[in-house]
């Protein structure tokens, strides 16, 4: 019998309808990777196993909806129930929503297991949690949804909900060497979770396969994102972008890129520079200003009656973000406002953008989760965003390729982002 922490989502989901597997036999098989793995990796803020058996003797008595009795990763800054939710922060230990974060209830309805709670950087921030890379548990795994990518690459789960406010989602994945959807920002309702920034912050996905990360936010968004395993009928046409700080990929990335778009031309595709024009690279000045603006704003009770408790790294951006004038704000989300509308225009030779994921291999060591920057901008502009395997570093830790496209083409940037990943192999 085949292991079924080696399949993926859709697989399981296959068999599951052609009554091949049950819900308990998938649970356990994950349970026992859990077991094995999670003293070292260290993925769950919360871990129950007898609640997920539970829930997975009641899934085999129901009818089969999209999502029956997959398992699922959740992220610690989307409420839950009848689990504690923490945001990565001490402020909130032992703190016991009444209700499922709107996605996380959606996820239910469409017949998901929750398997636990994910360790998240401190509100979805900066100051990462306990969480080691699978790859290799002396680097970190990113973040701030690290447990959602190290407890993928660990076999904890097949797909897992994360949320991004500037790499959130794309950088864990790449680092772990698993695929990372951060669709349109509106996708997937926001209510339930801790925002940090009510203009940047984006619930997504982190997953084995690009199928499996259309599968899980189709289900959530009440989306059609199409099957991304269907070779397009056509050739693509690719634009090439070092991002706003071209300078910050190390030489494994730039080397990278390079053989990235070799190997999409040796496969049919057209590719051609995008150098950035001003007006949008301008948006990645001012991601800072608005990200700890707004979330001074949102963090206002945790700063007004517990800053002893936040980290000194997030206390003191969030005291820079509430010292901003409002002039500066407004001068922000108007250069915001004209990025947005520029990018369209820009790329409207493209199907789809191809950048770094980030700028090199995971960092040794968990004290960061690494560098945004050829993130921040991509989130800035709301557009979708998928990150997809491509190769290894010279530590040998994995290396993404992001494919970018335009809003609401979500559906596309998962067809290219498989394709590409069936064009480098």
């Amino acid at each position: 019998m085949v292991d079924p922490t080696s399949l993926s989502a859709v697989a399981i989901a296959d068999r599951m309808r052609e009554g091949r597997l049950s819900a308990v036999s998938v649970a356990e098989a994950y349970l026992a990777r859990i077991d094995a793995r999670e003293p070292v990796i260290r993925a769950f803020a919360h871990f129950d196993p007898l609640a997920v058996l539970k829930e997975a003797e009641i899934a085999d008595g129901r009818p089969l909806p999209p999502l029956h009795g997959l398992p699922l990763g959740v992220k610690d800054v989307l409420d839950t129930a009848d689990m504690p939710t923490a945001y990565g922060s001490p402020i909130w230990s032992g703190y016991r929503p009444k209700a499922d974060a709107a996605a996380v209830a959606l996820a239910r309805r469409a017949g998901a297991i929750v398997m636990g709670k994910t360790v998240t950087a401190e509100f979805a921030a900066r100051h990462p949690g306990p969480t080691r890379n699978p790859v290799n548990p002396e680097h970190t795994p990113g973040g701030s949804s690290s447990g959602s990518a190290a407890g993928v690459a660990a076999g904890f789960f097949p797909f897992a909900l994360a949320t991004q406010t500037a790499g959130s989602i794309i950088r864990p994945a790449a680092f772990c060497g698993v695929v990372g959807f951060k669709p349109t920002k509106g996708t997937i309702h926001r209510a339930g979770m801790r925002v940090m920034s009510e203009t940047l912050d984006t619930i997504g996905a982190i997953a084995r396969t690009v199928a499996d990360c259309a599968l899980l936010v189709g289900a959530v968004g009440s989306r059609d994102l199409g099957n991304p395993d269907r070779r397009p009928e056509r050739r693509p046409r690719f634009g090439l972008c070092m991002g706003h700080a071209p300078e910050r990929a190390e030489a494994s990335t730039v080397e990278l890129i390079e053989n990235v778009a070799r190997a999409a031309e040796k496969a049919g595709a057209t590719i051609a520079p995008f150098d950035l024009p001003e007006p949008i690279a301008a948006a990645a000045s001012i991601h800072r200003t608005i990200m700890y603006a707004e979330g001074a704003q949102g963090l206002s009770w945790e700063l007004n009656t517990a800053p002893e408790l936040l980290s000194e790294a997030l206390r003191e951006h969030l005291e820079w973000g509430r010292a901003q004038p409002r002039e500066s704000l407004e001068k922000a989300y108007r250069i915001l406002r004209d990025a947005r509308r520029f990018f369209a225009e820009a790329t409207r030779d493209f199907d789809a953008v191809l950048t770094p994921s980030a700028p090199g291999e995971a960092p040794e060591g968990l004290a960061s989760t690494g560098d945004s920057v050829f993130n921040l901008l991509w989130t800035a502009l709301a557009v979708p965003c998928v990150t997809v395997p491509a190769g290894h570093g010279p530590k040998g830790l994995p290396l993404g390729i992001q494919i970018v496209a335009r809003r609401s083409e979500d559906r596309a940037a998962l067809a290219w982002a498989e394709w590409i990943r069936n064009a480098i192999g």
